[in-house]
């Protein structure tokens, strides 16, 4: 390992042997391997593709952008204390985003990219909403628990003419937020409010194009059986969904149609097995139409849409 003024330096052998190492460490913990090459591809000037050739070991230095010293303690925690690779990397790659995560915010979810598409795909295709004042890819849009803002800056890349507002009840998640959006462009166009729910945006009322949440669905009794790296490391409050998991859901069903104007649309993420509860919180409501249920990329029901009555 060298190290000269701001640059690090190891060598391909060097690195190659405590790959091996670190692999072996690895699989015991029930990590995937897959992680590893992530976590090398990050910290050091390797390509994917150098990683998965195993070319890199006769190179007779390979540039990190740290001290070697503290490239080997992110991994140890990553073991060790079931850290989320992505906040050790600070950093994770949603849509075509590169998102800063921090333990402040749940990490988005691969398959959360899929809210997005269903939000431009069912308003655009949508006569009536076509039709009426709430036009495709304008007015406001809402994200409701936006944490790392991901779902309020998927909303602003589908909808250039929308104006986004995201509400988190964290400041300090909030300031992740808005660090993604300044640093991709889009402050101009996405609202930051600190609240519960839709309590920060009453001069909204009857004005929402679109609401769209990832809220906390996760039966308080089930969390500690949750993987160590959510246990141990996400927020919370991101997490429980109370006992039925239901109570943040439950809540948006009722006070969305004050929010949302006629013919505007209602999409939430769920967890496997919620649909059909879901389906008749919304019917009990009334004043709700065209209730679906929608799979995510595995077949799992994932995410319930409905439209507000006109």
């Amino acid at each position: 390992m060298v190290e000269t003024g701001e640059s690090y330096y190891i060598s391909g052998g060097e690195l190659r042997q405590w790959q091996k190492q670190a692999k072996i460490d690895a699989i015991a913990a029930e990590i995937s391997a897959i992680e590893l090459d992530q976590f090398l591809e990050a910290l050091t000037d390797l390509t994917h593709l150098d990683i998965r050739l195993d070319s890199f070991g006769d190179r007779p230095s390979i540039q990190l952008n740290q001290p070697w010293s503290a490239i080997v303690k992110l991994w140890e925690r990553r073991i060790t204390e079931r850290v989320p690779l992505q906040y050790l990397l600070g950093v994770v790659h949603w849509r075509n985003f590169a998102l800063k995560v921090s333990p402040a915010v749940l990490i988005p979810r691969p398959e959360t990219e899929l809210i997005i598409d269903i939000a431009a795909s069912y308003h655009a295709t949508s006569s009536e909403a076509i039709n009426s004042i709430c036009q495709p890819g304008s007015g406001n849009w809402v994200d409701l628990g936006t944490g790392s803002g991901a779902i309020a800056l998927g909303l602003a890349s589908v909808f250039p003419e929308a104006m986004i507002h995201a509400v988190d009840c964290s400041w300090s998640a909030l300031a992740i937020a808005l660090e993604n959006a300044q640093s991709l462009g889009y402050q101009n166009r996405v609202k930051f409010y600190q609240g519960s729910w839709w309590a920060p945006l009453h001069s909204l009322k009857g004005k929402v194009s679109g609401m769209v949440a990832n809220p906390p669905y996760i039966p308080s009794q089930e969390l500690p059986n949750l993987q160590p790296e959510v246990v141990y490391h996400e927020p919370h409050q991101a997490l429980d969904g109370g006992e039925s998991g239901l109570d943040c859901i439950h809540h948006l069903v009722q006070t969305a149609p004050q929010f949302l104007q006629p013919g505007g649309i209602w999409i939430v993420e769920m967890m496997a097995g919620q649909g059909q509860a879901v389906t008749s919180m919304l019917e009990s409501a009334g004043c709700y139409r065209d209730i679906k249920i929608l799979p995510d990329l595995a077949g799992i029901d994932r995410f319930a849409i409905a439209y507000v009555q006109w």
